[in-house]
């Protein structure tokens, strides 16, 4: 099944936002000095919604994704994004918490390797996981993403305007 793409411009950024008539396969950030991108000719209304369900979240209106999520990955990969959607918005778990999660707390660094290869930035909250100590590590995105990304989930979650 080919893979249809649009792009949405984020207050954070140009996302990339690819998927089938089925469901949404990736929501990436795209650098913006690479050559513009190109969309889909006619986008299927799984990527339409994403899209609007995006802009909902940035407008701070939705607080829960519902759209149908599609990513190769290994079963304990598999396992791990599963466990990373099921984190409340505005809560944040470590890397720890997570990886007890899975019945190993010694997987730490498999739980932050599955966590980094997360295909579907936002929507599978990867950026809910921080450190034990409760700083910010790792974001493909970049650690100011993740840094904007908690602050605006705290202040819609809880009122909360700066929380790092």
């Amino acid at each position: 099944m080919a893979l249809q793409k649009t792009y949405y411009q984020s207050p954070i950024g140009l996302l990339k936002i690819c998927g089938t008539q089925q469901y949404i396969a990736e929501v990436s950030f795209h650098d913006t000095s690479e050559k513009t991108p190109g969309h889909s000719k006619q986008m299927s209304p799984i990527l339409i919604n994403c899209v609007e369900q995006l802009i909902q979240y940035f407008n701070g209106e939705r607080k829960k994704f519902e759209l149908p999520l599609n990513q190769n990955g290994t079963a304990f990969q598999q396992e791990v994004w599963g466990l990373l959607v099921s984190i409340p918005f505005g809560k944040t778990i470590s890397y720890l918490d997570l990886a007890t999660q899975t019945g190993d707390a010694k997987a730490t660094r498999a739980v932050a390797n599955a966590n980094g290869k997360n295909n579907i930035a936002i929507i599978v909250p990867c950026h809910r996981v921080i450190g034990a100590k409760g700083e910010l590590t790792g974001y493909a995105g970049g650690l100011w993403r993740k840094k904007w990304l908690l602050q605006h989930e705290a202040k819609y979650a809880h009122g909360v305007q700066t929380l790092f």
